[in-house]
């Protein structure tokens, strides 16, 4: 057992859209992501996905046209199935922890050039 330093941990990569696995449990990881602008319109058909915001602000677009604005302090956990877009202000970077299954696809069955197969320890 080792405790994680997350401001340490973000400090340790630049790249947006490319989350980094801090730990595991029961089959989860826990990640963090810096991101800013949009990502692609995704679900993940069999794994429910948690987005807690630790800097910044993220939106969450869904296909019913509700949009969800998440701060520092907020999470949001999208149900398994559900087609979702996260993005940020163009000019603003947000720092977002994420926690799902192990072995989730970082954009589902969506293909582009965002989409990561593997996710780096850090």
């Amino acid at each position: 057992m080792e405790k994680v330093n997350i401001t340490e941990k973000y400090g340790r990569f630049s790249e947006r859209w490319t989350p980094k696995i801090v730990g595991e449990l029961n089959g989860q990881h826990v990640k963090l992501a810096k991101v800013c602008g949009e990502f692609v319109w995704h679900d993940h058909a069999d794994e429910d996905e948690l987005f807690l915001i630790q800097r910044g602000t993220l939106f969450i677009d869904f296909r019913d046209g509700r949009t969800v604005e998440l701060n520092p302090g907020e999470l949001l956990i999208v149900p398994r199935g559900v087609e979702h877009r996260p993005w940020t202000r163009p000019d603003e970077e947000a720092w977002i922890m994420l926690i799902e299954p192990a072995a989730i696809k970082h954009t589902g069955e969506v293909q582009s050039e965002l989409t990561q197969e593997t996710a780096d320890w850090i």
